[in-house]
């Protein structure tokens, strides 16, 4: 076997092409190599013959549309099952290990050119030991993820603390929100800030009465610079609202309850913005389907929810509409469990099509958050079996979408 140009071996007189994409080499995890096992295809009389080969060869150069970004990881790092789709660059795990058993909640950000995301970690959800725990991208990697919050209250008692939300607004400081208590029905909201990109961090204050913040996903700014946040409670059923800042999230005021709690039980709302200004808030629910809701005076009234054609397994969604107008959602798509983690992409927030799978093996993977950073790249992160918080890069511009005839994901998208 011997090479003889780019991508061919010739093995036994005939010639061979290799199919598998890039990976990182062992002990080179900066650097995309073509993966160490490859299936090729024996071009020969027989066309479906396939071989393996054991071989590490040289540094592969990605294509223009894969190049390395200042904002995230290097593309190729793609595991096996997920390599092939269109649009997907690059997949990670944000630590290797961590000084707490369980995590959850993740959420992300882009700061000073930089990437940071947090997460709420401890012995367990709902445990007292349970605090917010951040990490931040720098010089090609993660840093060590670190405690920025706890739920130690004056008198030495402590509550677990929950759902963390990152977001930077177009001027002033990184804001992260969070909630402490015992529990949902009882949790009350936090607020702090950071001047230096997620390094160091102002004194966590609580906000005003009634306020909760984002409940798990990010606020969008209007274009007025005002901040409205998804939020919701479950003390009297599951029911959500809406909450706007006029100054950076100095002061706040709340929607009354969109929902009674009963027809449909919501939480979670993800907003997305219209290009004729229009928003649309797309919720978790107990009815199997994710429920949206419209606004159309900035988030102060809202419509009556219905469903969509988008299936919900309880679980926690997210979605962002891009710089160049459409949207994506990622989500469990199945009515039970949390696997498949899925996103779909529409033009008009309401015919949804197949774009990725991020995950289809047996497990947890869910709670995700998205963003779009500067450079155009889409950052998802998301819970892995609750043990470790995934980070996968997306470029919106290499999707392939395709059509979910009777809502069925298509069976060979992520092949």
């Amino acid at each position: 076997m011997r090479a003889i140009g780019n991508g061919l071996l010739k093995l036994a007189g005939a010639s061979v092409v290799l199919l598998a994409g890039t990976t990182a080499a062992p002990g080179k995890a900066d650097r995309p190599y073509r993966a160490k096992w490859i299936w090729c295809k024996v071009e020969s009389p027989n066309p479906f013959q396939f071989a393996r080969f054991r071989k590490t060869i040289e540094p592969a150069s990605p294509p223009a549309s894969a190049t390395a970004s200042r904002i995230g990881v290097e593309p190729g790092r793609v595991a096996d099952a997920l390599a092939g789709q269109p649009g997907l660059v690059a997949s990670e795990f944000i630590y290797e290990s961590a000084p707490f058993p369980e995590c959850h909640a993740s959420t992300i950000a882009e700061a000073k050119g930089r990437l940071v995301a947090a997460w709420f970690g401890g012995k367990r959800e709902g445990d007292r030991s349970v605090g917010i725990w951040l990490s931040r991208h720098e010089e090609g990697k993660w840093t060590a993820p670190v405690e920025v919050a706890n739920g130690v209250q004056a008198g030495g008692s402590r509550h677990p603390c929950w759902n963390p939300v990152l977001f930077q607004p177009r001027k002033g400081p990184l804001l992260l929100f969070y909630k402490v208590g015992p529990s949902p029905r009882r949790w009350w909201g936090m607020m702090a800030t950071s001047n230096d990109g997620g390094k160091t961090w102002s004194a966590p204050s609580r906000l005003s009465e009634g306020i909760l913040g984002p409940i798990k996903n990010k606020p969008v700014q209007l274009a007025d610079g005002t901040l409205l946040s998804g939020s919701s409670t479950e003390d009297k059923g599951w029911r959500i609202h809406f909450e706007r800042s006029p100054d950076a999230g100095k002061t706040w005021t709340a929607t009354p309850p969109v929902n009674d709690g009963k027809t449909f039980g919501l939480i979670q709302p993800a907003i997305l913005v219209h290009k004729d200004g229009r928003l649309q808030a797309l919720c978790r629910s107990r009815q199997q389907w994710i429920v949206e809701t419209f606004s159309s005076d900035g988030g102060r009234t809202w419509s009556s929810p219905s469903p969509t054609s988008l299936p919900n397994p309880n679980s926690g969604i997210d979605a962002v509409t891009l710089a160049d107008g459409r949207h994506l959602v990622v989500y469990n798509h199945t009515p039970r469990g949390r696997s498949p983690l899925n996103v779909a992409v529409s033009a008009d927030g309401r015919t949804w099509q197949a774009a990725i799978v991020l995950e289809r093996e047996p497990g947890e993977y869910s709670y995700p958050a998205i963003i779009q950073t500067a450079d155009g790249r889409v950052h998802i992160t998301y819970t892995w079996k609750r043990e470790r918080v995934k980070h996968v890069v997306l470029d919106p511009a290499q999707l392939a979408p395709r059509a979910m005839p009777g809502g069925e994901w298509p069976s060979e998208a992520g092949k």
